[in-house]
């Protein structure tokens, strides 16, 4: 059984915790327990109706205010596919919880009010999908229930969107009307809208083709720990753990070791429950090589015809995460699959108005939640590929030395 990542994205107040609420409610996908807790607060905020948005909302601050502020993360699985979904906050100062959720997802959803249409946050999410390289989008226009089930209404705002989106990378854009509070089309089919001819949004997240989105040709395993046990029955093992990025590592395959650039052949590969054959994306396994090669943390297995080239210069669309805006000459840490270095901004050619896509090339810093293009340069050569290529190897966090903060998250693309 695969696994799916799917965020959800919006403005305030269009239903993405009611919407989540009603998938694990009407999946079956929570406990008793949990039910009655979220119907007791429903209960003493004097809602008459049980709040599946509480499901999610679980910040204090959350419910008392009724938004999302944290990205809250849940798990649920049906007997076709199982599921991680991050519920990202919908206000503009948050837009950095946003794409932390979207970084590592397979599918965004972004909800849009059917009653107020796209928003400045609709576009603004719309955006971020794209240049997070997530390659599949769902536009749910929520609360068909208060716009009379209009077929005209929600044709108006697919086009809205998809003349927005046209303009950006989304390869794969479905669209569906749904009402999350009353169930429509969220697990199963409305009979309120039978103008609608398309699946239900569970049956969409069921039978989305997600395998082909993953690169098997480029093998890329960073090593993030060397296993050297001392027990006397295994002094002569050494093996080199971590996550395969991308490609197939099997055994018996030439691979190069980089940055020494020596090349051996894998020995064996070992996976949590014994010796394996192949290695693919997303597995942690320990691989072990035919001969005696200097390899530490942070650098890299790959094909000997196959390799990103070591780089200190690093261009980079940035989301910047801080309230000290980024400044050309300011030195970070940077962290990039499992290598740490150190890196300075030389320069910051513009920011991105993520709204009309516009490029402000006047600007000389990038504020919190700013995205814009980054030049940096590192202490140490990095083995970088472009984003679009690999989301693991094509992206980056920078990292605050003096509070080991987590200030901004970047991803290689060639514009």
């Amino acid at each position: 059984m695969d696994l799916l990542r799917f965020a959800t994205a919006g403005s305030v107040d269009d239903g993405k915790s009611t919407l989540i609420g009603r998938l694990l409610f009407d999946s079956k996908s929570i406990f008793e327990d949990q039910l009655e807790s979220v119907e007791a607060a429903s209960k003493s905020r004097g809602n008459d109706y049980t709040d599946l948005s509480l499901l999610t909302d679980g910040l204090r601050a959350e419910r008392e205010q009724g938004i999302t502020i944290d990205v809250a993360y849940r798990y649920f699985a049906t007997p076709r596919r199982k599921f991680i979904i991050a519920d990202t906050p919908g206000h503009q100062q948050y837009t950095r919880n946003m794409v932390t959720g979207a970084s590592t997802a397979n599918l965004a959803v972004i909800l849009v009010d059917a009653r107020k249409g796209l928003t400045e946050q609709s576009r603004r999410h719309a955006t971020i999908s794209s240049l997070l390289r997530v390659p599949h989008v769902v536009l749910a226009v929520n609360k068909m229930d208060l716009v009379d089930w209009s077929e005209a209404r929600f044709e108006e705002i697919y086009q809205e969107f998809s003349d927005f989106a046209s303009k950006l990378d989304i390869p794969d854009l479905t669209a569906i009307p749904v009402s999350a509070l009353m169930g429509d089309n969220v697990v199963e089919r409305s009979a309120n809208m039978p103008w609608y001819g398309g699946t239900s949004l569970l049956h969409h997240l069921e039978h989305v083709h997600i395998a082909s989105d993953r690169n098997l040709q480029d093998v890329r395993f960073p090593v993030q720990y060397v296993i050297r046990p001392q027990q006397a029955d295994s002094r002569d093992y050494r093996g080199f753990a971590g996550q395969v990025a991308s490609g197939i590592l099997k055994v018996g395959d030439q691979v190069m070791a980089l940055h020494s650039g020596l090349t051996t052949k894998v020995a064996a590969i070992d996976g949590p429950n014994g010796p394996v054959e192949e290695a693919y994306p997303p597995m942690s396994v320990t691989v072990r090589l035919e001969d005696e090669i200097d390899i530490s943390r942070g650098d890299m297995l790959c094909r000997p015809g196959n390799h990103p080239a070591p780089t200190q210069d690093v261009e980079a669309m940035v989301c910047w995460m801080d309230q000290d805006a980024l400044t050309v000459g300011r030195k970070l840490g940077i962290f990039h699959t499992s290598r740490m270095a150190r890196a300075m901004v030389k320069e910051i050619p513009y920011e991105l108005n993520v709204n009309t896509l516009h490029r402000d090339s006047e600007i000389n810093q990038l504020n919190l939640n700013s995205i814009g293009r980054v030049k940096l340069r590192v202490t140490t050569p990095l083995l970088l590929d472009d984003y679009d290529e690999n989301r693991t190897t094509g992206s980056f966090v920078l990292i605050d030395e003096a509070t080991n903060r987590t200030v901004g998250a970047g991803v290689v693309r060639d514009s």
